[in-house]
């Protein structure tokens, strides 16, 4: 990759997601560059909330390419990632069909192709990714007003050729929680990955990989265990932050660092800005609850996803003054913190400091 450990890239914010800010490390760059050396998938393992998927959106800014993504669920299948047949559709026109029998004449010719299976067949994730021309072409075949996926909320690049990620330069493709669909999943996929080749429903032509080899990044937060067979032709990278029980200040070095990569001064205004005492104390408030989860082994731990939500949310209630940083972290801290419904009992009460004293804390509810 065209980037050194330490690069923080920034990903723009799109609908609700805030702007983020994507810290590389030496792992994820070596990974991302074997991975497309051997032309085989990414599969990104780590807790929930550490960042993979953030992955993704960066390194398809930092390579230029084309973001494409699909986030699976139990109702997945294999053919979902390949193409997306819309029966219902295809059912409602024929009834539709049907029912106007008796109307103006109509040939068989232009009833079938009107009823085509191929004009029900949307390309899914991988369609982009192979063949990047023909989906737009059959995207606008099933009567898509935009054919194009959504981006890594890179609109803003789109209008500076130097910057713009263009399919041109290859697509990165995420399959986001692959371990909430049933095996046949990853399974069914491992023939068109593994030859860049698949058919799609109702069409007597193979879609085939040109140009480009996709960067093809799958996520997994161990909810199940994924086929060996899948495994097999995986690039693997581990993502893992330090024992908040056995190394507690290399955990809250690396909270700091991506705290300050997120809210630093460098990134623009002030009411965005976060000082160290801000992150320091929110990460000590963190490790706290993080250390007491995993006594109690409770699941998922209080983590990176966590951390940089609480120091947003006082910074967005308390402005750039200090003080009422101060205030309300030590207001909010338990809603970011303590998801478990035993997690308040267990722990002893932190104290807030000046709870009182400032009416410039931020709002208020009556």
């Amino acid at each position: 990759m065209p980037i050194a450990a330490g690069h923080a890239e920034e990903i723009p914010a799109a609908g609700n997601r805030p702007r983020q800010f994507h810290c590389f490390d030496a792992d994820s760059i070596a990974a991302i560059d074997a991975a497309l050396a051997a032309q085989r998938p990414l599969l990104l393992r780590g807790e929930p909330g550490i960042g993979k998927s953030q992955l993704a959106r960066a390194a398809a800014l930092v390579l230029r390419r084309a973001y494409v993504q699909q986030v699976v669920d139990a109702s997945t299948e294999a053919s979902d990632l390949l193409w997306r047949y819309d029966a219902v559709a295809r059912l409602a026109e024929a009834q539709l069909q049907g029912a106007l029998r008796d109307g103006p004449a109509r040939s068989r010719r232009t009833l079938r192709k009107r009823l085509a299976v191929s004009v029900y067949v949307a390309p899914g994730p991988l369609w982009w990714a192979f063949d990047w021309a023909g989906a737009c072409t059959q995207a606008r075949a099933a009567g898509a007003a935009d054919p194009l996926p959504p981006d890594a909320g890179d609109a803003a690049r789109r209008a500076d050729p130097a910057r713009r990620c263009d399919p041109a330069n290859g697509c990165v493709v995420l399959i986001d929680e692959i371990d909430k669909a049933e095996s046949d999943v990853p399974n069914g996929l491992l023939e068109a990955l593994g030859t860049g080749q698949f058919r799609p429903l109702g069409s007597a032509r193979d879609v085939v990989a040109t140009g480009v080899a996709p960067l093809v990044i799958v996520t997994t937060n161990e909810e199940r265990a994924l086929p060996d067979a899948f495994l097999r032709r995986c690039m693997v990278l581990h993502l893992r932050l330090p024992s908040a029980k056995d190394a507690p200040e290399a955990f809250k070095r690396v909270l700091m660092e991506r705290g300050r990569a997120h809210f630093g001064a460098r990134r623009g205004a002030s009411a965005e800005t976060a000082g160290d005492p801000l992150l320091a104390r929110a990460a000590e408030l963190l490790i706290l609850d993080r250390q007491a989860a995993e006594q109690a082994r409770r699941l998922p731990l209080p983590g990176q996803a966590e951390y940089l939500d609480l120091v947003r949310a006082v910074l967005c209630l308390a402005g750039g003054d200090a003080a009422a940083q101060t205030t309300v972290l030590g207001r909010i801290a338990d809603f970011a913190l303590k998801k478990h419904p035993d997690a308040i009992a267990e722990s002893p009460p932190q104290p807030r400091a000046a709870d009182d004293a400032s009416a410039d804390a931020g709002p208020a509810l009556s």
